[in-house]
């Protein structure tokens, strides 16, 4: 050791030398015969094995945040959590690893991406992919049927990471999700009016919400003739088409799914639609669409749904979109994606797409699964995309450094206010929602926020006409 350290010093003290004749601008010659010296002391002192070398980063699909950085986080997120708890939800945790059985065929083709432990202790264990399974577990456990709550936390997916983009191995979801048994749609319109708030109050450009329904997809699957076993993968496929043409999507289906042609042409006459409550309206007239009684379901319910988004006044927002698939295998009815919107680059054209922010989506069986008796749980939630978010934010405040996130002064909450009268409630419904200003002034008058355990109670005295008569909404007791 005594011998490599005089070896260093000699090495330390000739490097110096020859910098020194390169300053002085000494002959070539010289400065060459020197060099050549200290290349050879290096020889003789060869590789320090003590040290090893290796390139300073951080894994692959993951990143550091500077002070700066996080004190945008910081901010995007009390935006988001501010509404949630506007929303009545309480915050849990769970842990970040799950028994691996716990993540196993949950997630569809998605399950690849899932990262697994090593086997300690005798558990096989794996990052959680996502907050939503580790909540119907944590549901399950507790024998909970009814609770309003929300979760912000990181989640691991082994995916090919694109940074610039927002995506990463390791990224923040920020969930909110309603379980139990509630009027039909009221709790999705209530998800559905919390994603417009948080995205609205962050001021990250116009965005459009797309909303589907599994059943309508499983129907629409099932009178085109696509075999039971192959639902779920051309599932997979159509949720592909807000990336790639449909044409790649159809090559797909035939060519790797072995599914024929025509089936394929006859899927695309579908999903190539969107609209809003006129093309639920029409695909309720399609003559082989409204004999399948799943799709007649789904209609039927994103029907009822429109009628409550216009109510909450989010409508403009919302897009019945044929294309939007979702590939996780838990959803079982209702879902829905916010896209952020590029600008048009010439009049007349439709807004592009340029990213999801926020997705979401009704999975009633889930809890199921994971309770011994099989009980379900009718459960309903948002995911917000905050990585992508946090992208967008910092790109904006490089060109502008000036503050961000206004908060929405839309806060109609949704929870029970307790000041709308049942003269109100009587009312036809746009007048009724016209006099729940009261969402805004019952906040101020409750002096608190309230834990609001039933969503969009105030919804619960609204009537719709139908024939002549008056039906208090969901009365005919269809549990979600």
């Amino acid at each position: 050791m005594a011998d490599r350290a005089a070896l260093e010093e000699l090495v330390r003290l000739q490097g110096e030398h020859v910098r020194g004749l390169k300053h002085q601008k000494a002959s070539a010659e010289q400065i060459e015969e020197e060099v050549a010296k200290l290349l050879k002391l290096k020889a003789q002192l060869g590789p320090d094995e003590s040290r090893q070398k290796f390139v300073l980063k951080t894994p692959k699909g993951t990143r550091d945040y500077s002070p700066r950085q996080m004190a945008v986080r910081e901010k995007v997120f009390d935006v988001i959590i501010r509404c949630f708890k506007r929303h009545g939800a309480e915050v849990i945790d769970t842990p970040v690893f799950e028994l691996k059985e716990t993540l196993t065929g949950k997630y569809g083709e998605d399950s690849k991406l899932i990262y697994d432990l090593k086997d300690q202790g005798g558990e096989l264990l794996s990052l959680r992919y996502d907050l939503t399974v580790p909540f119907a577990r944590y549901l399950a456990m507790n024998k909970l049927t009814n609770i309003k709550r929300y979760h912000i936390a990181k989640v691991y997916r082994r995916d090919n990471p694109a940074m610039t983009r927002g995506r990463y191995r390791e990224f923040y979801q920020c969930d909110f999700d309603i379980a139990g048994q509630f009027d039909p749609m009221i709790p999705d319109a209530e998800c559905l009016k919390i994603m417009c708030e948080i995205l609205s109050s962050l001021q990250i450009g116009d965005f459009l919400v797309k909303v589907n329904d599994r059943r309508i997809l499983d129907g629409m699957f099932a009178i085109c003739g696509v075999p039971d076993s192959k639902f779920r993968t051309i599932c997979s496929s159509v949720d592909k088409l807000d990336k790639v043409s449909w044409e790649e999507v159809k090559n797909e289906m035939v060519g790797e799914k072995g599914l024929a042609p025509e089936v394929a042409d006859h899927i695309g006459d579908y999903v190539q639609q969107h609209g809003g409550v006129s093309l639920v309206e029409q695909l309720l007239q399609d003559p082989k669409l409204s004999q399948n009684k799943q799709a007649l379901e789904g209609l039927g319910d994103l029907k009822l749904l429109f009628e409550y988004l216009t109510l909450f006044g989010i409508d403009n927002k919302i897009s019945f979109d044929l294309s939007l698939a979702r590939g996780l295998d838990y959803y079982t009815g209702v879902i829905y994606e916010a896209v952020l919107l590029q600008t048009p680059t010439q009049a007349g054209e439709e807004p592009l797409g340029v990213g999801s922010v926020a997705a979401g989506g009704r999975y009633d069986g889930l809890v199921g699964m994971f309770d011994p008796k099989g009980r379900k749980v009718p459960c309903v939630g948002l995911s917000i995309g905050v990585e992508r978010i946090f992208s967008i934010v910092e790109q904006r405040l490089e060109v502008s450094p000036r503050g961000f996130g206004r908060e929405s002064t839309d806060h109609r909450d949704t929870g029970a206010c307790g000041i709308c009268t049942e003269e109100a409630a009587e009312r036809e419904t746009e007048a009724c929602i016209r006099a729940m200003g009261c969402w805004d002034q019952g906040r101020a008058a409750l002096q608190e926020e309230p834990k609001v355990t039933e969503p969009v109670a105030i919804l619960r005295g609204i009537r719709h006409t139908t024939g002549g008569h008056h039906r208090r909404a969901g009365a005919q007791g269809r549990g979600h």
